[in-house]
This record gives C-alpha cells, sequence and structure tokens, in this order.
C-alpha cells in the first residue's frame, strides 16, 4: 500500500507535464510555424518479487512472474514538424515553406537560430529581418527606389525600380536537420542547433531534400485544437484516477492500523 502511494503520485506528475504542454500548444493555435509538441511517457523500474520460469515445485516452473511496477516518468517532449495550414496575406515579403526546410536567422552576436516563421520585414538598412528585427542569413538588401518585391520558388528575391528593371538582389537559403525534433526551442520563433538533431545542411529551396518557398502566404501553427482538448481531457481523468489511487490506498492503510488498535 504504501508504494501504491508513490506510484500514483508519479502519474499525477506526469499528468501535471502533459496539461502543461497542452496548455503551451494551445497558447500558440495562432503562432506563426509553431510546431507542437507531443509527451512521450516511459514506465519505471519494476520490484520483481518471483522471476519468470521460477520452480515452484519439483519439475514445474512458473509461467510468469510477479512483478510490481514503480510508476511512470515523462521521458521526452517531442516537436512534430508537420506542416501547418498556409493562410494567404498577400504581402510580398511574407514566405511559407512547402516542405522541409528552416530559414536561418542571425542573432546581434553572430550565432545562428532556425525558424519557420516567414513574416518577414525591412529594417532601417532595408535588409530583410524577422518580426523580432533578426536578419536572415545570407543577408539580403532591397534597394531603397524598389517599387516591388518578388520573392520566387527557389528563393530568389527579384526586385523592380522606379524606371521598370527587374534585378534579382539576393537569395534565401533553407537549412534542414537529420532530426528536426532534436531541435532546442529558444522562444521568439526561433529554434537552435543541438547535437541531437545533427549539423545544419543548407541549400536552395526546391533542391532535393528541400522545400519551396511560397510568397505572399504564412504557415501557421500545426496546433489541432481538437486534438489538444481530447489530450487535455485525458490528461485531467487520468489524474484524477491516479489520485483515487492514492485515496484508496489511505483507505486500506487507515483500516489496517484500526484493526491493529483492537
Amino acid at each position: 500500500m504504501l508504494r501504491a502511494f508513490s506510484t500514483a503520485a508519479t502519474g499525477m506528475e506526469a499528468q501535471q507535464r502533459m496539461v502543461d504542454v497542452t496548455a503551451n500548444n494551445l497558447a500558440n493555435i495562432n503562432t506563426n510555424g509553431f510546431k507542437r509538441s507531443q509527451v512521450d511517457f516511459q514506465d519505471l523500474l519494476y520490484v520483481e518479487i518471483r522471476a519468470s520460469g521460477t520452480e515452484v515445485a519439483s519439475g514445474i516452473t512458473a509461467p510468469a512472474g510477479i512483478e510490481i511496477g514503480s510508476g511512470v516518468r515523462v521521458a521526452s517532449t517531442v516537436k512534430v514538424f508537420s506542416g501547418g495550414e498556409l493562410q494567404n496575406t498577400n504581402r510580398p515579403l511574407d514566405v511559407a515553406i512547402l516542405g522541409e526546410g528552416f530559414l536561418q536567422v542571425s542573432l546581434p552576436g553572430g550565432e545562428l537560430r532556425y525558424t519557420r516563421d516567414g513574416s518577414l520585414q525591412l529594417n532601417a538598412e532595408g535588409q530583410l529581418v524577422t518580426s523580432t528585427g533578426y536578419t536572415i542569413e545570407p543577408s539580403i538588401s532591397i534597394p531603397t527606389d524598389a517599387v516591388s518585391v518578388d520573392i520566387a520558388k527557389d528563393g530568389g528575391v527579384n526586385v523592380t525600380d522606379s524606371a521598370g528593371t527587374s534585378s534579382v538582389v539576393g537569395n534565401i537559403e533553407l537549412a534542414r536537420f537529420p532530426n528536426p525534433s532534436g531541435l532546442s526551442s529558444e522562444g521568439d520563433n526561433l529554434f537552435a542547433e543541438t547535437e541531437a538533431s545533427g549539423t545544419a545542411t543548407t541549400g536552395t529551396p526546391g533542391d532535393s531534400g528541400f522545400g519551396t518557398l511560397q510568397a505572399g502566404f504564412l504557415e501557421k501553427s500545426n496546433v489541432q485544437m481538437i486534438t489538444e482538448l481530447v489530450n487535455l481531457i485525458k490528461a485531467q481523468r487520468a489524474y484524477e484516477t491516479n489520485s483515487r489511487a492514492i485515496r484508496a490506498a489511505d483507505e486500506m492503510l487507515r483500516k489496517a492500523i484500526a484493526i491493529a488498535r483492537f
């Protein structure tokens, strides 16, 4: 009975983590390029009271053993990089990535970060930057006399000046990873490379393994409200059930103590 307390407590803690992750998914349902997280659980160590195959009588072995589990723990929270819904913005600097790949972002200290948020803007120097103000890598500057900007599917940034002359001022590159789920979430819609993600490979949009760009669109989050609400209800019910297991063990222990008093 005492083991039931700690075992059920691990279940309550695990479901609390599930609610935390689900709440974050729902909070970012309208965040550009956001990728939902899912929680993976693992059972804990088992106390082996009797091993399988133990001889219980002369020439007779037990077909199954006796093992008592110690509960559950959160093994990982995995980013799901399925595509999100595309929203038509009709804004020439907005780009959605169709397929694999991340835009590269340069921080003030020179570190590289990666994002699926294609809501690009211009800073005071005419450089393409994220909505936070970080420049994309490689850096692309739009001339002050440009009257229109067109971003092609292969990342080419074409501008047209007041005289009607068109020119390519740069090319947007994409980065991809062997294991994107291993990226570290940094906030500001940015991801950082880790040992688990592997080293970034850069290339031109549309090349083998890389997605293409769609100008005038934004990729919204891949959070499905119905799925998250179902997960929330399941976690809540599991939490309640584990709390009942604690109450049941407490009641059994109370009765055992009451018997000892007579």
